[in-house]
């Protein structure tokens, strides 16, 4: 499967929406529309990850990557996620306590930092 990205403005925040797999094959194209949107000045994001099948060490990294980027210019990096599948990666890596983690786009884009 394949990886479809997208980016919206809502607020002040960037909102990438993502879907397919967030696997070794897929992530980099990931990393690379986070670094862009941080080179870019954009340094409050919120990934909507409720298109992902799938999602693997590779990607975490990915994630883990952009929230130190965002957090080198006092920034913030939500996740939009109600997959039970996905939430678990994020339990049982201990990623919940790193990653703000919200249910709707709504929900991460009215958060306060």
């Amino acid at each position: 499967m394949d990886l479809s990205l997208s980016t919206r403005t809502v607020g002040d925040r960037t909102v990438v929406e993502v879907g397919g797999e967030i696997d070794v094959y897929t992530a980099p194209k990931l990393r690379e529309q986070l670094v862009e949107l941080v080179n870019d000045g954009s340094y409050h994001l919120v990934v909507d990850m409720e298109g992902v099948d799938f999602l693997d060490s590779t990607g975490l990294g990915v994630l883990v990557g952009g929230l130190k980027r965002v957090r080198a210019h006092e920034g913030s990096l939500r996740l939009v996620c109600n997959q039970e599948r996905i939430l678990k990666i994020f339990r049982i890596t201990g990623l919940t306590k790193v990653f703000p983690i919200h249910t709707s786009v709504q929900e991460a884009v009215s958060a306060t930092d």
